[in-house]
């Protein structure tokens, strides 16, 4: 008899269709400000669990597909995607080691990372000011963090995806 549980690629993918789904979902204008990077954070869970599985050319894949649903420069949130999961690729082991709290603070530090990589690379290609509103969605994805991990944990084990 066939076995019925989905694919672990197939949830995984699901997972990241959710994290864009929740990216472009609207949000009130002077919430906007606090919008998590859901699709980071995803990333940074599947990386950090099975990084022979979800890999730096997956975020690139991510950030793309980011960046058309934006309509922003095609590549910039690839680039900051791409760097920031290969730094958690490459510590992997040392990360998975640490509490709940010090990874979401770690996450927090990337995320911070991350949107000045995004806002470097933007400002090469075009005229943008630095707007440091924009980071307190950072303080959101600290907040976010330990509760997705555990989500995104549970189901790992619940459907057996290695």
């Amino acid at each position: 008899m066939a076995n019925s549980r989905p694919s672990g690629r197939l949830l995984i993918w699901l997972s990241f269709i959710v994290a864009l789904i929740l990216q472009a979902a609207p949000w009130p204008g002077e919430l906007e400000l606090f919008r998590p990077s859901w699709v980071l954070l995803v990333a940074f869970y599947w990386v950090l669990a099975l990084p022979h599985r979800v890999n730096v050319g997956t975020a690139l894949l991510l950030g793309l597909l980011w960046d058309l649903m934006l309509g922003s420069t095609l590549g910039v949130r690839g680039l900051m995607m791409s760097v920031l999961c290969y730094v958690v690729a490459l510590n992997f082991q040392v990360l998975r080691n640490l509490s709940l709290w010090q990874q979401a603070i770690l996450v927090a530090l990337l995320t911070l990372a991350g949107k000045l990589v995004e806002f470097w690379a933007e400002y090469l290609v075009s005229v943008i000011t630095f707007e440091p509103e924009r980071l307190w969605a950072v303080l959101l994805n600290f907040l976010l963090w330990p509760w997705l991990f555990l989500l995104l944990r549970r189901m790992r084990r619940k459907f057996s995806i290695r």
